[in-house]
């Protein structure tokens, strides 16, 4: 019997191969992708970096209206305590002013080349009288002890008696009105002060010098 002849198996379908992408296209997605990677972080970089500048700035700007503020010191008027080109740090929340403490504060502009931010000590409180004897400060007819003042720099007493509560005095004393302070720079023989303008008031006050910062070498409590 003849054996029929064997049907060759069919072959199994081939999958079809997907299409080439064009150079082209594929070079394009490539790029696109890689813009999605890098541009987004950096602009996400860009938008923290500037939100932490400006909270910062703010800061700043919140620290030096309201609660500290640094200060250069430009004159010898403070001498021995400050010298020219020191820093000072001021407190401009303190403003309950004490005998002997270091204050910044504005006084009213005479001309344009007066400083309105001046330094001094205050030396007088509303109510005493101020007066120089041989040199020596007294207040109400008692010595004031001043060891911030160099020795040997003797002080005059006041010449400018405008402000004064005894004003149509003999230009020697300055009783010192109600709100009011004397103040008066440590270096007697250079510093223009309520010798010469008359007191001030306690609204004309920024704040209370408490550190020198500058220079480094020299850091300390005022």
């Amino acid at each position: 019997m003849a054996t029929p002849a064997s049907t060759p198996p069919a072959s199994a379908p081939t999958a079809s191969s997907p299409a080439s992408p064009v150079d082209g296209d594929e070079a394009i997605a490539t790029r696109d992708e890689a813009d999605y990677d890098v541009i987004n972080p950096r602009l996400r970089s860009l938008i923290e970096w500037a939100v932490v500048v400006a909270g910062a700035l703010a800061v700043a700007l919140v620290i030096k209206s309201f609660l500290l503020q640094a200060y250069f010191i430009p004159s010898p008027s403070m001498e021995q305590t400050l010298v020219e080109d020191d820093r000072v740090l001021v407190n401009k929340l303190s403003k309950a002013a004490n005998r002997g403490d270091v204050m910044v504060f504005k006084r009213e502009v005479v001309n344009p080349n007066d400083p309105e931010d001046l330094i001094k000590r205050v030396i007088g409180l509303e109510g005493e009288t101020v007066e120089a004897r041989d040199g020596t400060m007294f207040i109400d007819g008692k010595m004031l002890q001043e060891p911030y003042v160099e020795d040997g720099i003797a002080s005059f007493g006041p010449v400018w008696t405008e402000g004064c509560a005894n004003e149509q005095g003999d230009g020697n004393s300055c009783t010192v009105p109600e709100g009011g302070l004397f103040m008066m720079g440590d270096n007697r023989q250079n510093s223009r002060d309520s010798r010469f303008f008359g007191p001030i008031t306690r609204d004309q006050l920024v704040g209370r010098a408490f550190l020198k910062v500058w220079p480094l070498n020299d850091i300390e409590a005022l």
